[in-house]
């Protein structure tokens, strides 16, 4: 049965045409590949550009909260004072999140949305 579908497709000169077409579907999964390699990448270098970018933040956070602590206390001349303020403003920014996460929420994902149909290709 092979043989004869064989030479039923050499007789309409078909194995040229499956050859081209075959040849052509590998080419668009190879260029796939190298697009889906190339979008990996690009988002590997943006988080890794995050995480240094948050890492940094963090750090200035740290010691500026530590620092501001400090400040307080000497200013209050109280050993405590500083770090109470300070964790206190930590609270109401904290609970100021909670009461707004869902419309942060929101806006998070109609931006991430926005940002993906951008990059969709035409």
């Amino acid at each position: 049965m092979e043989k004869l579908t064989e030479s039923i497709f050499k007789f309409l000169r078909l194995d040229g045409l499956f050859n081209h077409i075959t040849g052509f579907m590998e080419a668009r999964i190879e260029l796939l590949k190298i697009e889906i390699k190339e979008d990996v990448a690009k988002t590997l270098a943006n988080a890794m550009i995050f995480g240094i970018f948050f890492f940094f933040g963090f750090m200035f956070m740290v010691f500026f909260s530590i620092g501001l602590a400090h400040f307080l206390n000497q200013y209050f001349d109280k050993s405590y004072a500083g770090y109470s303020i300070v964790a206190g403003l930590y609270l109401v920014g904290f609970a100021v999140f909670m009461i707004l996460r869902k419309s942060v929420l929101k806006v998070c994902q109609k931006e991430l949305i926005e940002l993906i149909k951008r990059r969709e290709p035409k």
